[in-house]
Order: structure tokens, then sequence, then C-alpha cells
């Protein structure tokens, strides 16, 4: 029975799945073997309590503690990401497999990172070192979808997440209702950013654009206040080599993570935990993504379903640590 239900369990989804399957194994203990139903109670208290660990329903997790405050300039300075919790991704053993919308992902000189997370008592930090093997609009031709020849407009009409880029999606209230994606606002929300536009800097300079729902008129004016006034900010650039490129990116407690309305994040409330997703995207030469929306290449999740991955309740969880390690 502990076989089955470790092989059928893959998120808070499966628990109904589970108690059935309980329910059918006690009865038939109870009939052949005399065995109590009560028998498999600590099994269950067990399986509860691993549960109530994820925000989301995809079984992974990060913890932000408290550490020293990094400088956003997309240079990852000796010992400045040394008191970080570290993850990797996107191919690879246990936590380092992500979940591939496109192309998968299969050799880490095409496309891997190194990622990086803690927070200083006012701002959550993430740093990403990505490894990838063509930059789009460097080594190649800045090329167009044929689904949306304005992907480049820095409007409601264009695809911030067209290029090679990194997507940061946070439900720091911890709730949702149904299938939802995120409200666009402090509660959850899902931005970019791009190697090769950005608002502040326009096309050709990489950096922050605004993410989902992009064509929520009240979203898009959230978005777009939080990075003209720095309360969200990033860095971006290619690494030594150009094999690839750095970034660094700061997210403020107040007004971006908003646990409940008009009320922000703080170590005073001690340990919570928040949904969390984090997308890698990578475009190369238009014909290397054929079949795929976009021609994308590759776009690799840290948590969720190929199609259900900006669901809120797919995500996986950040745990906001109060106190170091």
């Amino acid at each position: 029975m502990l076989r089955f239900l470790l092989h059928s369990f893959t998120g808070c989804s499966r628990i109904r799945i589970l108690l059935k399957s309980l329910n059918r194994s006690t009865r038939r203990s109870t009939a052949d073997q005399g065995v109590r139903p009560t028998a498999y109670l600590p099994f269950v208290l067990l399986l509860v309590s691993f549960l109530s660990l994820f925000a989301g329903d995809f079984p992974r997790a990060l913890k932000a503690y408290p550490g020293k405050t990094p400088k956003i300039d997309a240079v990852l300075d000796p010992g400045e990401w040394e008191d970080a919790t570290k993850f990797e991704g996107v191919s690879g053993p246990g936590d380092q497999k992500w979940i591939s919308t496109f192309t998968p992902t299969t050799d880490p000189k095409d496309l891997a990172l190194k990622g990086y997370v803690k927070h200083d008592g006012k701002r959550l930090y993430f740093a990403f070192d990505v490894t990838d093997d063509v930059l789009y609009g460097i080594n190649t031709p800045r090329w167009l979808p044929d689904e949306n020849p304005k992907a480049h407009e820095l409007t409601q009409q264009g695809f911030p997440w067209f290029g090679d880029e990194m997507e940061l999606l946070i439900n720091a209230s911890n709730e949702w209702t149904g299938n939802e994606d995120t409200r666009g606002d402090g509660s959850s929300w899902q931005m970019v950013v791009n190697l090769t536009k950005s608002r502040l800097g326009g096309v050709g300079h990489g950096g922050l654009l605004e993410g989902e729902p992009r064509k929520n008129d009240k979203a898009w004016n959230t978005y777009r206040k939080w990075i003209e006034t720095g309360a969200m900010e990033a860095a971006v650039n290619v690494k030594p080599g150009g094999h690839g490129y750095i970034i660094e990116w700061a997210v403020n407690f107040d007004p971006c993570l908003e646990v409940s309305p008009g009320k922000f994040y703080s170590t005073a409330m001690g340990d919570r935990k928040m949904g969390l997703n984090i997308a890698l995207g990578d475009l190369d030469e238009k014909e290397r993504g054929k079949g795929n929306f976009g021609n994308f290449h590759h776009e690799d999740w840290f948590a969720g379903t190929p199609k259900g991955r900006t669901n809120v309740n797919q995500w996986g969880t950040l745990w906001m640590m109060s106190k170091k390690p």
C-alpha cells in the first residue's frame, strides 16, 4: 500500500486518491487480516503534515533566509550570494529537472541555470546564472514570431517574454480560487526580465518588463509603477565569453508581497509560505523552435504542468524565513 501511495502522490490535488486508496485498503485489511482501521492513522497524519508544507499543489519548495544586501548590477561578486539558498535547473536529477513546455532541454550546455534566493528584511532577492549557447538578438537576428508581428512593442499588445528571459511568479497571499492565474497585484503577480528589452531601457537594453495578465489595465499599470518607482528592480548582463547571462532581481516587501489586503510581509510575522514559480525561456534560431508556439526552443518551469504552469494552484512554495538558519 505504501508503495502505491508514494507512486500516486504528485501534489496536494492527489489527496482524494490517497484517501480512497486508504479506505479500500483498510476495509480489506479489516476483513482479511483483522487489522484495525486506525492502524494507518499515523501515516495519514504524517502525510497531511507533509502536504501542509506546500503553498501550491506542486511539491517543490525554496527557503529565503535573511542575508546581506546584494548590489543589483548583474555581477555575482565573490561572497555576495554565499548566504543565499542555492538551486539548479533545468535538466538533471531530482529538483534539477524542471518542467518543459516546448522542446525538452537535455543538454546543460544548451540551457542551464544556477539560482540564489534570500532577503534582507525589506526586499526579496533572486540571482540567476544562466548558461545559454545561443543568445537571441545578440547571436541571432531579432526575428519575430508569426503569431505576433508586434512582439517587441513595449505595449499591452507586445510579448514581454519573447526573447531569452526569466519570469518570476509569486502568490504572497497563498490563496487562490480554482485554476486562476495571477491577479496582477501585490497578492499574486508574474513579472519578466528579458535579456534584450526592458521598460526602462527600451528595445536593445535588457531588464524588467510587465508580465501577465498584461492586457488587464489595472495589472499593467501596477507592474509599470513598480518598475518606474523601483519597488521592483533588476539588472541583466551577458556573461564574459557570451555563453549566457546573469540576472539580479530585487522585490520590495511593500508593495509587492501583500499577504492580506493592505498588509505586507515582514519578518515579525515569522516564517511564512507563499506560492512560487519560475520560468526560463530560450529563443534560438527560428528553425530550432519549429512546431512550437512562437518558435520558442525551450521554456522550462520550476513547478506545474506544461499547460497549467501559470495556474496559481500548480506552483511550488517559497518559504520566507524570519531567522538565519
